[in-house]
């Protein structure tokens, strides 16, 4: 049978793992030479609780799985936390019950031990990064004609496509076959499903693929200046009504409705 992949702990975390290791190890034995806990307490330098959750743990992992759960139920509201240190909401048990409202289910001692490292003289927590942009956000910004988008979005989406190699090509394919719809390009049409077939961005392809197979009436709709457009309206009217009729009247009632309706 196959061992179990070993779990990567941050160095913070393996400090915590030690510490407890070690504190552990040392109650046990003071308590085995027949100490009590509040003498243990003192030796250690540890609160009361901490030397009863030590002492009644069987072994040090329990300890340890507590503490680090513990720790991380604090993590999706950091960002919260740094934000309000920062503007100088120092009260722990304030920061706590702002937090709860956001849904916080742990207690206000893990708050505590997050803040503590800020009182220690570490200066302030650090800014939260800005709020990446959404997935709707990004569409719009690659569908927007480049002359229409604004500076800063403009800005946004280049430093995108900086981190992001498949969202740079598919900005260029986007680009690309906006420009051939706008100016009737349909001469470009083939080299471009060429290119989008080649390339590794499975949806794109399979659209491309799509176009070849109707590649004449495309090709003519990028090119010609008559289309259907004009009367798609009334078309996806037309199919409203014959599904509102399906099996409810006859062909008069539904001629008349056609002829009536606005």
């Amino acid at each position: 049978m196959e061992a179990e992949p070993a779990v990567v702990q941050s160095p913070k975390e393996l400090k915590i793992v030690t510490r407890l290791r070690d504190q552990h190890a040392a109650a046990h034995e003071l308590w085995e030479q027949g100490m009590s806990k509040a003498v243990i307490g003192r030796e250690l330098g540890l609160h009361q609780a901490t030397i009863r959750k030590l002492v009644n743990a069987r072994s040090a992992d329990d300890v340890v799985a507590k503490s680090l759960q513990r720790a991380h139920v604090v993590d999706p509201y950091v960002g919260y936390l740094h934000r309000c240190w920062n503007e100088g909401v120092e009260n722990a048990a304030q920061l706590h019950r702002e937090i709860q409202q956001l849904g916080y289910p742990g207690g206000e001692l893990a708050v505590q031990r997050h803040l503590r490292r800020y009182r220690s003289g570490r200066g302030h927590a650090p800014a939260s990064g800005p709020k990446p942009p959404s997935v709707r956000e990004a569409t719009s910004w690659i569908m927007t004609h480049p002359e229409h988008l604004r500076e800063a979005d403009a800005d946004k989406l280049h430093r995108l496509r900086e981190r992001d190699a498949e969202l740079d090509r598919l900005t260029g394919h986007v680009r690309k076959f906006a420009a051939m719809m706008t100016g009737r390009h349909g001469d470009r049409l083939e080299d471009w499903i060429s290119d989008a077939e080649q390339d590794t961005l499975a949806p794109l392809a399979s659209f491309a693929r799509n176009l070849r197979r109707d590649l004449d009436a495309v090709r003519n709709g990028l090119m010609l200046p008559c289309s259907s457009g004009a009367v798609e309206g009334n078309v996806n009217r037309l199919k409203m009504l014959k599904r509102q009729m399906f099996g409810r009247a006859g062909l008069d009632l539904l001629r008349k409705r056609v002829l009536l309706a606005r």
